[in-house]
This record gives structure tokens, C-alpha cells and sequence, in this order.
């Protein structure tokens, strides 16, 4: 489940088909200062100040955060553990795209060790959505 100002959101599906899934929305807005310092690798707000100068229109900062947040959803339900901000790095793509490499030991789903989770995000009307999916054997 995620919501801010204007809109509310909820994903769901068969456990046959996803281990685990989890999504965030932000307000297509630049972070508040300080917040991308506390929330960012140095290699994550390298990517997004590069990210930024090819395409200022987006704000990368919010959308790491938005994808952070989508992986903490995910990987909570399998581990029942607080994932820090610092224990996953964050790949974005303009695609449409992200990956988070966890720096910590991820949660094993059919016998495989997960290292990282693939996400998928949205800039439209306003809004960044993010969301992850784990299928049952990542």
C-alpha cells in the first residue's frame, strides 16, 4: 500500500506468481534539503546528479527515494527485518527501470539467495511511482 497528497494506491497477487511485491508514491517534487544526503550512497548521488543533467525535468532525487522505499516493502515481508537506506544501491535507468543490489545477505526464495531486487517506475501527472516484484523463485 502507498499513498501521498492525491493518490492512493495497492498491489496485489497470487503468491503462486510473486513472492513478494512493494510499491511507493511521492509528489514528482525535489527532495528537501539534506534528505538525499541522508538517504543516498555517494555512488547513488553521483548516478543522480549525472541523471539530472541529461534530463532536468525529473526529479531523481525523489524518484531514488521512491525506489528505496519500494525495495524496504518488498523485502520486508520476507525477512521481517529493517533494511537501512545504506544497505541497498540503487541503479536507475531512464527507461522506466531501477535495480537494488543489496549490500546485505537478501532473503532466500526457492533455494536462491536474493541479491537483488528489479523495479519498475512511472513520472506522470505529478507523480513518481515505483514498485518492486519478487517472483516466487528470484
Amino acid at each position: 500500500m502507498t499513498h501521498c497528497d492525491g493518490y492512493r494506491g495497492a498491489a496485489l497477487a497470487p503468491a503462486a506468481s510473486v513472492a513478494s511485491v512493494g510499491v511507493d508514491a511521492e509528489p514528482h517534487a525535489a527532495l528537501p534539503d539534506g534528505v538525499l544526503d541522508a538517504i543516498a550512497l555517494p555512488a547513488e548521488r553521483t548516478r543522480t546528479a549525472a541523471l539530472r543533467a541529461t534530463d532536468p525535468t525529473v526529479c531523481w532525487d525523489r524518484l531514488l527515494f521512491s525506489a528505496k522505499e519500494s525495495v524496504y516493502k518488498a523485502w520486508f515481508p520476507l525477512t521481517g527485518r529493517w533494511l537501512d537506506f545504506s544497505e541497498a544501491d540503487i541503479v536507475v535507468d531512464p527507461d522506466g527501470t531501477f535495480a537494488a543490489r543489496l549490500l546485505v545477505p537478501g532473503p532466500v526464495l526457492g533455494g536462491t539467495q536474493v541479491t537483488t531486487f528489479p523495479g519498475r517506475f512511472l513520472v506522470d501527472d505529478g507523480l513518481i511511482l515505483t514498485a518492486v516484484t519478487l517472483p516466487p523463485t528470484a
